[in-house]
C-alpha cells in the first residue's frame, strides 16, 4: 500500500515537472536516477534547462 502511494506520488511529481518544462526531454533513466532527491532533480533541470537553481526549486516547491 505505501509502495504503490509513494508510486502515485512520483507519478504527479514526474508529470508536473514534465508539464512545467515541457520544451525540454528528461529521459526515463535521468528521472530514475533523480527520484527522491530534491538536489539531483535540481541539478537535472538546471543542467537541461539552464534556468537558475533558486527558481527550479521555487517551481517546484509550489507542487509539492
Amino acid at each position: 500500500m505505501a509502495t504503490e502511494s509513494m508510486n502515485e506520488s512520483w507519478r504527479r511529481v514526474k508529470s508536473q515537472i514534465q508539464s512545467i518544462w515541457s520544451e525540454h526531454e528528461f529521459g526515463d533513466k535521468e528521472m530514475k536516477k533523480a527520484r527522491g532527491n530534491l538536489n539531483k532533480m535540481v541539478n537535472l533541470i538546471h543542467e537541461k534547462t539552464g534556468e537558475p537553481r533558486s527558481e527550479i526549486i521555487q517551481k517546484i516547491s509550489a507542487f509539492l
